[in-house]
């Protein structure tokens, strides 16, 4: 039975077939005195029924499972039980899975390089609505926006829109985006709203992958106009 936690621990967890991962992650966020591991999983089925049940605020879900994998897991809770923050592991860096993953509405997607204090803070940062990516990640999504740069967006935006897609590249949550542009976080999920609309997805993870994709021209857009 694990140790009492402080009540406000971020409950955690931990799905993933090999036990040997689960040790490790378990390892790895044992540090973390303000994270708690509720449960563990050995295939996608079972980490839907245990988030069920024990109701965490971050899944760890490794990216290939066996009987429902990882990212059909990850769709199917975002549906069910969409306050629950997922962080999609994998082993490889395989740019589709990334895609699948986000347009499944994951909440981030690390690399299993990462090290013990890279993931606890994607864990207490996810929970503050934020997307998370490890480094490798990043730099592979950020190496395909600077592929793209020189091409336009297949949608157009408005001046203020291409401002809020620069910062959503930048991990910036609505309220970090409101205090930086000075306008109340409730106009820039109007802006958000009408961005995603523009390009015909429904939720947000979608809007991160269209910015992350398009980084490099809306910085430069932004950036000439300043």
């Amino acid at each position: 039975m694990a140790a009492e936690r402080n009540s406000t621990s971020i409950r955690v967890l931990i799905a993933d077939d090999h036990e040997i991962t689960r040790i490790g992650v378990r390892r790895l966020l044992s540090v973390a005195p303000d994270i708690e591991i509720v449960a563990e999983a050995t295939n996608g089925q079972e980490a839907i029924d245990l988030t069920r049940q024990n109701k965490p605020d971050v899944v760890l879900l490794d990216v290939l499972m066996p009987n429902v994998s990882g990212i059909d897991a990850a769709q199917r809770l975002k549906a069910e039980l969409p306050q629950v923050s997922v962080i999609m592991l994998s082993s490889s860096e395989d740019e589709k899975q990334i895609e699948r993953a986000m347009y499944a509405g994951a909440d981030g997607y690390l690399s299993k390089e990462v090290g013990s204090k890279e993931l606890a803070e994607a864990v207490r940062n996810v929970t503050l609505g934020e997307r998370v990516f490890s480094r490798s990640i990043l730099a592979l999504l950020e190496g395909k926006a600077a592929e793209a740069k020189d091409s336009e967006p297949p949608i157009s935006l408005t001046k203020r829109e291409e401002e809020i897609v620069a910062l959503v590249a930048k991990g910036l949550t609505s309220q970090d985006i409101a205090k930086k542009l000075f306008i109340s976080p409730r106009t820039v999920e109007t802006h958000r709203a009408r961005i995603m609309d523009k390009l015909g997805v429904n939720n947000a993870a979608g809007l991160v992958r269209f910015a992350l994709l398009h980084s490099t021209y809306f910085n430069a857009r932004t950036n000439d106009e300043s």
